[in-house]
Parts: structure tokens; sequence; C-alpha cells
């Protein structure tokens, strides 16, 4: 009986089953359509083999897509003086621009922009080693040339000073009329950027030159310098201690990456450049809404292939941009202007700072030091570790290299001072202004090379770390250890007087750092002399200071740099 009422059951269920199973299929809405619209495209079935670009000369169709209740012939007019009808239209634009496209059919009508590219020559080069080498490597050139109008092209090519060919004659200039006339096989003479330059008449009309950048490689490996030019870019540099052919030039390799405000600090590892960028504003600012910070992190692939964020301060307080910082361990360590340093992994990207993600690993309150030789307001500069010690210098409002270890950080801020709290490391240079700093740890004498921004003490200064501590709080006891070009000391400061007027009167930005290059034994620094009294001090330029010799050369004399790193694995490249 059960068994039966169950059965009879199922039987009854089925139907309500099939019912509620069937999907409820919404009816298609039926959305009004303009009244006037229409597209544009380059026929990929065409001879165009650039189908996908608008290009000066190419023949582009309009096609009116308009719905049939509007009734009237299409008008188009292209935005450059010609006026066509019909439902579908081909044009070519003659001047590169962004051009208003008008479909117009009866009383209405319909607009939309198209961008017309300039025509430019696609120059690609090859070669067959892993890097192009100075004086080995052979060199071809390809050129593509999109054009739609199949006009008459002469190509115009220029090569760098001492370009040889394949038999090592002068190879300076080649002509060639279309793109598979081409420059025979080169090798190039000098280390850098070399620029190829190809000018291309296309029927009448003289396209804008092209300039293609090789980078050429030294045929030794050695270490690579990079530096952040002043509104410029990020630039690379072999170092090959002199050592190269007496008439091998050394020229700088453009990354195609921008320095910019002011990256006072470049640091390497790992095939890694990070750049910490201060933004616009690095001086004191009444930033009172706090936001004005626009400073970031970025980190740059060795070879300027690829850029990325590894955080911002945008639109947050100025103070808090990054100025200086140091790389130990897995950690990049930085400091804001002056308040405190953060730790964050090197792993780290596309961050934005806050406090709540990044406290602070250490503040100038939560040391020992505070009241106690720095004051509030202190401004820091340079930093890192010499033997397991941290070294941050001060040069406003406490001025010195104060030292510590991690265990002197106290476990929350304080208000003044305490002996009892104060690093035992202690003060070198204890009351003057010491901007930037390094330490050469592998030099067979290791020395402390100091820029300072004292008044009638202003300069570079190296000695060994016992004698440097020696010094104590005597400026005079310090001046046996300046460092000199031609006899002319490299004072920075803001006055009118003095080199590198920028930022406030206490806060010049000076030599803004040092890198250390291991292999060559060399210390390598900016210097920027804009001042009125210019002869009386070197030129700008980045300069190197042998550690083993005591000599001052002029590496790069021109540019104006803020911070430069080395890396120091041996590369013929990057």
């Amino acid at each position: 009986m059960k068994a039966n009422f169950l059965k009879t059951l199922l039987i009854a269920l089925l139907p309500i089953c099939a019912v509620s199973c069937i999907d409820n299929v919404p009816e298609e809405e039926v959305l009004p359509r303009d009244a006037v619209s229409f597209e544009y495209y380059i026929d990929q079935n065409s001879d165009s083999t650039y189908y996908l670009d608008f290009y000066i000369d190419s023949d582009i169709t309009f096609k009116n897509t308009s719905p049939e209740t509007t009734v009237g012939e299409p008008t188009w007019d292209f935005g450059d003086g010609i006026v066509m009808t019909g439902d579908e239209v081909t044009h070519f634009y003659a001047k590169a621009g962004t051009y208003k496209v008008k479909l117009t059919i009866g009383d209405f009508s319909a607009e939309q922009s198209i961008m017309i590219a300039p025509i430019k020559p696609i120059v690609k080069v090859k070669f067959a080693d892993e890097v192009c080498e100075v004086r080995n490597t052979l060199v071809t050139f390809d050129v593509e040339l999109p054009n739609p109008k199949n006009k008459t092209a002469t190509f115009s090519w220029t090569f760098p000073k001492d370009t040889k060919n394949e038999n090592g004659d002068d190879y300076a200039t080649f002509e060639g009329k279309g793109v598979t006339d081409l420059p025979a096989p080169v090798k190039f003479s000098h280390v850098g950027s070399q620029q190829v330059q190809l000018n291309v008449k296309l029927g009448e009309d003289d396209l804008e030159p092209t300039f293609l950048n090789v980078q050429v490689a030294y045929d030794k490996e050695v270490p690579t310098l990079y530096y952040a030019v002043q509104g410029g870019r990020i630039m690379a540099h072999k170092l090959t201690g002199g050592q190269q052919a007496p008439d091998m030039n050394i020229a700088s390799y453009d990354l195609g990456v921008a320095s910019g405000q002011h990256p006072f600090t470049l640091l390497f590892k790992d095939s890694l450049l990070y750049v910490l960028d201060a933004g616009k504003q690095f001086y004191y600012v009444n930033d009172v809404n706090g936001v004005l910070g626009d400073g970031k992190i970025s980190v740059v692939a060795k070879d300027g292939s690829k850029v990325q964020t590894m955080i911002t301060n945008a639109g947050q307080a100025a103070f808090d941009d990054p100025f200086y910082g140091c790389i130990d361990g897995d950690f990049l360590y930085y400091a804001n202007r002056n308040t405190g340093m953060v730790k964050m992994p090197l792993t780290d990207r596309d961050k934005v700072y806050s406090l709540s993600e990044y406290p602070w690993y250490v503040q100038q309150a939560t040391l020992g030091y505070y009241n106690n030789g720095w004051g509030y307001g202190t401004i820091g500069g340079v930093f890192g570790k010499i033997n397991g010690v941290w070294h941050w210098t001060r040069f406003y409002n406490g001025n010195g290299i104060y030292r510590f270890v991690d265990s002197d950080i106290l476990p929350a801020a304080v208000a003044k001072g305490d002996d009892t709290n104060k690093p035992k490391a202690g003060i070198m240079l204890e009351g003057m202004a010491p901007k930037s700093f390094v330490y050469t740890a592998k030099s067979a004498t290791p020395k402390m090379c100091v820029h300072v921004m004292d008044a009638g003490y202003n300069g570079f200064y190296a000695c060994t770390y016992d004698e440097l501590e020696a010094v104590g709080t005597s400026k005079n006891a310090l001046k046996p250890y300046a460092v000199t070009y031609d006899g002319k000391m490299f004072e920075s400061n803001t006055t009118g007087n003095l080199p590198a007027v920028e930022g406030s009167g206490s806060e010049a930005v000076g030599i803004c750092q040092m890198a250390y290059d291991e292999v060559n034994d060399c210390v390598y620094f900016g210097y920027r002399n804009n001042s009125v009294a210019a002869a009386n001090f070197p030129p700008t330029g980045i300069y190197c200071y042998n550690v083993a010799t005591g000599q001052v050369t002029c590496l790069i004399e021109g540019v104006s740099v803020y911070g430069l790193a080395v890396n120091n694995n041996p590369a013929k490249l990057f």
C-alpha cells in the first residue's frame, strides 16, 4: 500500500517538475539607435601591410551604419577640407594629426575623431653575438617603411664616428633606394649608446629623421655605473678603469627611463636598480593638508627594459616622500625628510605608502639622541651600515654622523633623550654638517669618504675610519683630509657664490650620494657648479676618487646628476 502511494505521488509530481525546469528566456530588449552612425577601417584584404594603422596616405573606408529609417544622402566631412557623399567612401589624409569626421544625413549628424600617424621608418638592428661588442661584433640593419601609395623612397644613413665596414674601412654614410637597398654590415669603434641616423625622402616629402641607439658593449667584463641626470634620464656607464684602447671612447648608455624630479638615491642589487625620487618639493613646505607628496621608488631592470613602481607617496604628506635609503639583506630601508626610516621587502610592488602597512622602523624620537644631540625637525641625509652599525648623517638642527645598532631603538617615541638610552656607538663629526658618505670596505686601506656642508669647510674629505673618529668636533682637524680637483674644493651650498644653488639655505642638495666601485677601488660622485664664481670650483660632472692613489679625475664632464650606484658584477654590457 505504502509503495503504491509513493508511486502515485511521484507520477503526480512529474508534470510540475517538468514545468518548473523550463528556463524563462527574457524578451530581447531593442535599444534605440542613434539616427546617424558610421564606422571606419582599412581593408585588411587590400594590398596594405599596415591595415591596423591609420598612416598618412592610407586608404580608409568610411561606412554608413545608420538605421534605415534615417532618410537622406550621406554627406561626409573629413575635417581636412574634403567632402564626399555616399553610403561607403574611401579617403586618405595627406598630413598627420587628429581630425573630426562628420557624417550628415538630412537633419541628423554624428562625429568621430580619427588620429592619422606620420609615416616613420621602422629600423631594426641584428647581430649574431649575445651582445654587440665594440670592434668585434658585425651589425646589420633592416628597415620597414609604411608606404600606402608606393611612393619613391630614398634613404640616407649616417653612422657614428669611426664606424667600420667588414673590410675595416671607414663607413660614415650610405645612400639607399627602397627598403631592400641596405647599408653594409658594420662594426662600432666606441662603447656606449651609438646613434645611427636615418633620413628618408618619400616622394617629394622629407620625413622626420629617425634615430636608433645601438647599445655597444665593452670587450671585457667590468662594473657599471648608473646615474640619474637632473631633468633627464637614467644612464649607465662602463667602468673600465682607464684600461680601454687609447683611441676608444667610453660613452654612456641611455636606458630610456626618466630620472624623476629629485632622485637623490640610486641603489643596485641582483640586476635591479632602485630609484628613490623625493618628488618636486624636497625642502620645507607648509603642507598643511598633507597632500603635496609626489615621491616614489621605482624599480628598473639593469638594461632599462622594464620599470615598476615599488611604492608611491602621491597625494600624501610631502615630507613622507622617499629621500635617502640603503639595501641590507632582502630589505630596502628609506628615510623621509625628517621623521624616520621605513623598512620594506625588496619584492614589494605597486604599494601606496601608509603608516599602518609600513610602520616606522626607527624614528628620530625613538633613539636616545633625541633632544640629546639632535632636536625636533633635524634633517637627515645618507645612511647605511658599516660593520653592522647604522650611520645616519644629520646636517640641520643637530649635526653629525649618528651611530646606533638595532638594540638601541626604543619601543616608543620619547619627548627627551636620556643619557642612559644614548647609543654607545656615539657621534662622528659632531657639530658638523655631513650630507653623504661611503665606506670603501674592499680597499686595502678602507676609507671613509664624506661630503660636509659647513661654511669654510664645505667639501669632500677622505680618510680612514679611525682618522675620522679622531677628528671629533674639530673642523680644523678635518682639513688635512680634504680632496680637491686641480687644487679646488668641492664646495656645495645655497649662497650665490657657491655652486649648486638648489633648495633652502639649510637643505642644499650638494653631493647627495656617493657610490663605491669595488673592482677598480674608486668612489664616484656627482658635482654641480652653477656658481657666479664658477672658475673657483671644479666644473660640473661626475668625479672619480681613486682610493689607492688619492687622485681625483673627472669621469664625465658637463653632466648634472643626483644619485648614482654601481653594479659591481662585471659584465660587458649591463
